[in-house]
């Protein structure tokens, strides 16, 4: 059983900064992307940002140059660091875990979400 568990959320003000956190456990043998995903009321969940074992990365326009991500590949483990946070950020947040390696098989996983609320 794979689990990620999210950290970090909350309230800040807008042009404040949030870190989130993901850690992935279980009998995981590698991870391919890892990332965070995010979804306001009443729209879509939308891509932010994700990155690949080899460290390649991919962001969301609305967040470019303000968000960046990272990653511990031996421990499993992702970040994002938000800068300059607008109330369009508000949103869950969810971390995602892609071409997750167990056994012969990959598969995906999602954490169970952690909230972001930018607002003065």
């Amino acid at each position: 059983q794979v689990q990620l568990v999210e950290s970090g959320g909350g309230l800040v003000q807008p042009g404040g900064s949030l870190r989130l956190s993901c850690a992935a456990s279980g009998s995981i043998f590698s991870i391919y992307v890892m990332g965070w995903y995010r979804q306001a009321p009443g729209k879509q969940r939308e891509l932010v940002t994700t990155i690949t074992s080899g460290g390649s990365t991919k962001y969301g326009d609305s967040v470019k140059g303000r968000f960046t991500i990272s990653r511990d590949n031996a421990n499993n483990t992702v970040t994002l660091l938000m800068n300059n946070l607008k109330p369009e950020d508000t949103a869950v947040y969810y971390c995602n875990a892609d071409g997750v390696r167990i056994g012969l098989y990959t598969y995906q996983y999602w954490g169970q979400g952690t909230q972001v609320t930018v607002s003065s």
